[in-house]
Formats: structure tokens, sequence, C-alpha cells
């Protein structure tokens, strides 16, 4: 199985390096796994509307220039369908062994994801109503791929 999560903008922060880098390792023994990161739009505080959806648009025709007709995309989105772990780790499942064995996840920029890119998604996934930075979100998304794995495998690193 490949799995990709493509990213919009640079991590800087060095702890969540090395916690991506953590979970990378480990995935190593599952799936092959990387991170894409396309460049992010200066957006400064005062966007009109229309500024925003050009942002979007922009940081979006980036990402679908990183995906492959044949992957099965997930987009992280606030209003997506919330999963358990346990749901996700079926889901991950059930799509490579009916042939899905071509994984990406997609976290937006700071404005989130533009109408193109959440069309081209398979479907939605939420994490909850809460905002996270989506530095962050790489590290917890990593972690979450981990842990469907594990559960799979059932492994105790669950409980």
């Amino acid at each position: 199985m490949n799995i990709k999560i493509i990213v919009v903008g640079k991590l800087k922060e060095k702890y969540l390096k090395q916690g991506i880098a953590e979970y990378t390792k480990r995935l190593s023994k599952f799936c092959k796994f990387k991170i894409v990161e396309v460049a992010d739009e200066k957006a400064p505080e005062k966007l009109s509307e229309a500024e925003m959806m050009q942002v979007k648009e922009t940081e979006g025709e980036r990402i679908l220039n990183k995906i492959k007709d044949k992957e099965y995309v997930y987009a992280l989105a606030i209003l997506g369908k919330e999963r358990s772990s346990e749901e996700m780790a079926q889901e991950l499942q059930n799509l490579g062994t009916y042939g899905h064995s071509d994984l990406t996840f997609v976290i937006g920029g700071s404005l989130g994801l533009s109408e193109t890119v959440l069309k081209r998604a398979d479907t939605q996934v939420s994490f909850g109503r809460f905002t996270l930075p989506h530095q962050l979100m790489r590290l917890v998304l990593t972690e979450q791929i981990y842990r469907s794995f594990m559960i799979n495998v059932g492994s105790p690193y669950h409980k």
C-alpha cells in the first residue's frame, strides 16, 4: 500500500518534524509512506472573500497536480465525516483489499481546501470541529494512520 499526505506549506517546528519522523519510520513496516509539500500562497490578515477564494484555488491547483487518477483521496475538512480510530482502520483495510492501494490524504492551508480539491476527493474526513494548526495536523494524521495499521494487526498499541 502507498500512502501519501499532501500538505500546504513547509513544516518549521523541530518537535513536529521529530514526531512525524518517528511515525514515518514505524509506518515503513506496513506501507510506502511520504509527505508531499506544496507551496502556500501569501495571505495577509485582511482578505476579501474573492481573495480568499483565489488563494484556495491557487493552492488547490498545486495540490491537484500531485494527485494521480488512480489515487483514493481523503480531504481533511471540518465538515467531513468523523470516524473512530477503529472505523478508520477498517476503512483502510477494506480499501486495500478492494484494489485501492494508493491512498492520499490532503491537508489544506490556513484557509482550507478549494472546492475543486473537495470535489476530487473520494471522501472527506474530519478530526472534529476543533481548528488545529495544519502543521500539527500532519503529526496527528500520521499517528492515526499508524494507529490504523496497529489496530489491523491486533497490536495492544491502540489501548
